[in-house]
């Protein structure tokens, strides 16, 4: 297992929902920290049932029960960086805000989750407010599929300029980096741009023709999460995050009759290791 800066395990810890299907969520998070050699941690938000055809159910946890687990995790263990996923409520993110405020951690990996694969909404409306004005400013990087850009920007995203100004307006909100992915444009690949406060830069991965795309948001900034845990600076953990992703994608599960998952062991599988 890979260490952290500091000499220890590398930790990585996920703020997120649980996904009862196994292909996004914590279930995903965790099962990728492992994978790339992190020791992986959860507080969970909410409870969902769901499968690869929709989600047929949410439960949101009390805002105390997610404060206690975060605290219960970084007075003891310790973080090393972390990610959040589905955050649910304004109340939520407030407290998740506050925690990473509280412990002074700086390697904060927000993926905006607002709607599942099936179209179900996995994040109420006056919680934008809270994620752009509480969360960002406290964000090493926010990693928004394009769709997810355009609810937080309130423009469209149609071509290159578009993620760039975009990208422009998500930092101006705090992150210091923002990585807005390609998935959801038209092409023979899959280009996302990596904004860093004044420049950019673009990774692209062969887009794949597949149903099993469940989750790829999650797997893909838990990856990122896993590289930064383990001392990686911000360029190359995005990179490995970017092979780690498009392997789990071309090596997709054929499970359930809807959006299948990812395959997160398709990076180790195929050789791949962190460094």
């Amino acid at each position: 297992m890979a260490e952290s800066i500091n000499g220890n395990v590398a930790r990585a810890l996920t703020i997120a929902g649980s996904d009862s299907g196994g292909g996004a969520g914590i279930q995903a998070d965790l099962k990728t920290f492992q994978e790339l050699g992190a020791y992986g941690m959860s507080a969970l938000t909410a409870i969902t049932a769901q499968n690869t055809l929709g989600v047929q159910g949410v439960f949101p946890l009390a805002k105390e029960a997610v404060k206690a687990q975060i605290h219960s995790v970084g007075s003891d263990i310790g973080v090393d960086a972390l990610k959040t996923g589905m955050l649910f409520s304004a109340e939520i993110i407030e407290e998740v805000a506050e925690a990473i405020a509280f412990f002074g951690w700086k390697k904060v990996v927000v993926d905006p989750v607002m709607i599942a694969k099936g179209g179900a909404s996995l994040l109420q409306v006056e919680a934008v407010r809270a994620l752009t004005r509480k969360l960002l400013p406290l964000t090493m990087i926010v990693t928004p599929n394009i769709p997810e850009a355009e609810h937080l920007t309130g423009m469209a995203v149609r071509n290159k300029a578009d993620k760039l100004e975009a990208a422009k307006k998500l930092s101006s909100l705090g992150a210091r980096y923002v990585l807005i992915k390609g998935g959801h444009e038209a092409g023979t690949e899959a280009v996302d741009l990596l904004f860093d406060g004044s420049g950019y830069s673009e990774l692209a991965g062969r887009r794949i023709e597949t149903a099993r795309t469940h989750g790829t948001g999650c797997t893909y900034s838990a990856a990122l999460t896993a590289g930064l845990a383990q001392g990686l600076d911000i360029e190359e953990a995005v990179r490995q995050a970017k092979a780690y992703i498009q392997a789990a994608i071309e090596d997709g599960i054929a499970i359930g009759s809807g959006h299948g998952p990812t395959n997160h062991w398709a990076y180790r599988k195929r050789g791949l290791v962190p460094k």
